[in-house]
């Protein structure tokens, strides 16, 4: 309906339409190609989450919309020192990656402005639930691989769960800041063969570290060796949260063993089949 980097046209939607609420959601990342930097695939988001967050408060304050609630981000982000799960009110990483440097301060700025206008922020875990999972190809071409010991925390939530909390935070009072995950934070070297015996996929592969940081940078291998997780108790406690999948571990199985039948059963064209035996 309109370029959320136009902030004459978010006001003028905004004040047109007289919302109740806004719900900032918005990412451009449905055709990223994912490479070593960083920055440079998260760069529209980036610009989502500060100009866009900007544009989208001003015109909220010139339109007297009381309820604002926008997207962030849980995994990867938290100090990583200490235990291996953390809540809304550690700190975040100091040490950021520095190919991820700009979309680290990217999200930051969202946090920060929305919460100091007074709204709510959601930082999400790592979304599945769909057919068009940003990580199911990757998996099923074992191209997304176990990094080092793959050490690294994940925190996951499917996305009904994800829609359930952020309803509740539409009637919830801010400011406030919510990890929005599943129960379950785990390390990549647990989640990611269950992700791929789900799909019907080879088991993913293993990188050393120094491999990993030379391919994709070193973010990649960060968030494979020592990133930290999210917890969820702040969320239940105050928004009245339950989760219809506690666990990516039956939620995985659930969500993508349908796929796994829907891939195999889908005939390949004759010049990528292979006979059997060489399969």
């Amino acid at each position: 309906m309109l370029d959320l980097l136009d902030a004459r046209a978010v006001r003028q939607a905004v004040l047109a339409n007289e919302p109740d609420a806004i719900v900032h959601e918005a990412t451009a990342l449905a055709d990223a190609k994912w490479g070593r930097n960083f920055d440079q695939v998260f760069a529209p988001t980036n610009a989502l989450r500060t100009r866009g967050t900007d544009a989208l408060l001003a015109a909220a304050r010139e339109a007297g919309v009381r309820r604002f609630v926008a997207q962030s981000f849980a995994s990867y982000r938290y100090i990583r020192e200490g235990g291996p799960v953390k809540s809304e009110d550690d700190p975040l990483d100091p040490d950021v990656p520095a190919n991820a440097r700009e979309s680290f301060a990217a999200m930051v700025h969202n946090d920060r402005t929305v919460t100091e206008a007074g709204g709510i922020i959601l930082r999400y875990g790592a979304f599945y639930g769909a057919a068009n999972d940003g990580l199911i190809e990757a998996v099923r071409k074992r191209q997304y691989p176990i990094v080092g010991d793959g050490g690294g925390i994940t925190s996951m939530i499917h996305l009904d769960d994800a829609a359930a909390a952020t309803v509740l935070a539409l009637e919830h009072e801010g400011p406030a800041l919510y990890n929005i995950v599943d129960d379950d934070p785990a390390p990549v070297r647990d989640w990611l063969p269950v992700m791929a015996e789900a799909l019907g996929a080879k088991p993913p592969r293993h990188f050393p570290a120094w491999l990993a940081r030379l391919a994709a940078g070193e973010a990649a291998v960060v968030m494979g060796t020592t990133a930290r997780g999210a917890s969820n108790a702040k969320a239940k406690r105050e928004l009245g949260w339950t989760l219809r999948h506690p666990s990516w571990r039956q939620g995985f199985p659930a969500v993508y063993s349908a796929l796994a039948v829907d891939a195999a059963r889908t005939p390949q064209p004759a010049a990528n089949r292979r006979p059997h035996a060489a399969s």
